[in-house]
């Protein structure tokens, strides 16, 4: 009796045991054949070849993270724009609509963004209320 999803149980089959074979190899690899062998110069920080200037890492601050997703977000959305641009007389208007609605979406992340005061380095940023 052939389902027609007999395909994909395999596939999916394949695609879980692949990466868990691989972890699996390396776990016996790593135990049997390179045994752990714990020392000073080991333990000790590394930084590129330069000995650390403290014993632990800086923290930063939440607000650089935010401000990195950001510049990301804004960064994709070139790519996604670009292809738009370079086809703008070409397209349907159809497509002119979608793209100033994706550019609305993304406008209203960035007043978004811009009322909690993520983008002012100055000030500390307001919590986020639910």
């Amino acid at each position: 009796m052939s389902h027609s999803f007999f395909p994909v149980l395999i596939f999916f089959a394949v695609a879980l045991a692949v990466p868990l074979g691989a972890l699996a190899v390396a776990r016996v690899w790593m135990m049997f054949l390179t045994p752990l062998k714990p020392g000073k110069d080991k333990q000790a920080l590394y930084e590129c070849g330069v000995n650390p200037l403290s014993d632990r890492q800086t923290r930063f601050h939440s607000q650089y993270y935010m401000f990195g997703l950001l510049f990301l977000l804004f960064d994709v959305e070139t790519v996604f724009l670009l292809p738009f641009a370079v086809s703008f007389m070409k397209l349907p208007w159809q497509a002119f609509v979608g793209a100033m609605i994706f550019l609305l979406l993304l406008a209203e992340g960035l007043v978004w963004a811009w009322s909690k005061g993520l983008l002012d380095w100055r000030a500390v940023p307001k919590a986020a209320k639910p």
